[in-house]
């Protein structure tokens, strides 16, 4: 097997952006004992990018990890979000991130979900305030201090970036959501390529769902290339175009992630098409409800075209 190199691609505003991540979402205590360890190995073994949120609580030790690496800071690309109980407090958010994180700047700043959370208060519908229109506004604002290359957003439908894009004066350089083979997402990407936004996958091995990992077919393509299913998952999205952040905290099952394979366009068509199969089209994410809301908003308001329990309307 001959490795092909990971890709650098480019955001919207000429920003490089490594085409594979680390993710640092580690559960919901942070993932504290070992987030740290995992960040210097994803270093050590090649990572250049590394994607955490205001809602992982672990900025602090990516940041610690990144510092203490021994890596330039210009090298690494560091991505971080705010937190869906911050729209009302963008530059405050953002500043907090900054600071714990404690290195020089942010490459990227998302807005996590479209969705605002009042404390003490449920979820706000659109209509309330600070609508996600008007949380971008100020996050437009931070571009202005220099302190952040790009800002984009996460979780948003093609239905909320229409109502987003007939508002704002800069266009989102990356739309970050859940895809993977059996949730690929090929409309989005292709409303998103000609908006000039970059898509990034997270949750790209759809949690090593044995749903498409041991797929014959899908399984066919590993054995030909003798790599891992998780190595084809990401080159498949890679190859699209893509940017993927797989996450883990084994170092063998690290270095195999970012280790790409070039794949045929047979591959390609044929993992194009896995969802396809009877019941295998669904989001894999276990933040759904059994009344088809995620987050506290319907699948109508987060414009996903889903059914009760992730199952995607074919």
């Amino acid at each position: 097997m001959s490795a092909e190199p990971v890709p650098q691609f480019t955001l919207n505003n000429g920003v490089k952006i490594p085409g594979i991540g680390m993710g640092c979402w580690l559960g919901a205590d942070g993932g504290l004992d070992q987030v740290e360890e995992m960040c210097r190995n994803a270093i050590k073994y090649g990572y250049r990018h590394l994607d955490t949120a205001c809602g992982y609580i672990n900025e602090q030790l990516v940041g610690k990890a990144i510092r203490e690496s021994g890596v330039t800071r210009s090298e690494i690309f560091l991505t971080t979000k705010l937190g869906n109980a911050h729209h009302g407090r963008v530059r405050e958010a953002f500043e907090e991130s900054l600071a714990l994180l404690d290195c020089e700047y942010i490459d990227l700043y998302l807005m996590h979900w479209p969705q605002a959370v009042v404390p003490a208060s449920d979820t706000l519908s659109f209509e309330e305030s600070p609508s996600f229109v008007e949380t971008w506004k100020e996050m437009e604002k931070l571009l202005d201090t220099g302190k952040v290359k790009a800002i984009g957003v996460s979780n948003f439908s093609i239905k909320n970036l229409e109502i987003l894009l007939g508002h704002c004066k800069v266009v989102p350089a990356s739309n970050q959501v859940e895809m993977h083979p059996l949730y690929p997402q090929f409309e989005l990407q292709k409303y998103c390529e000609g908006k000039g936004i970059l898509i990034t996958a997270y949750s790209p091995l759809g949690q090593g769902n044995p749903a498409f990992f041991e797929d014959p077919d899908f399984a066919k393509i590993a054995d030909s290339h003798q790599t891992t299913p998780a190595q084809v998952a990401i080159s498949w999205l890679v190859q699209r175009g893509v940017i993927a952040i797989p996450k883990s905290a084994n170092v063998e099952r690290m270095r195999a992630n970012i280790t790409l394979v070039r794949l045929t366009s047979d591959e390609m068509d044929t993992i194009d098409a896995l969802h396809k199969k009877p019941g295998m089209h669904k989001s894999l994410m276990k933040y759904h409800t059994s009344d088809g809301m995620a987050l506290g908003w319907t699948y109508e308001q987060l414009g996903w075209p889903l059914r009760v329990g992730g199952l995607v309307k074919d």
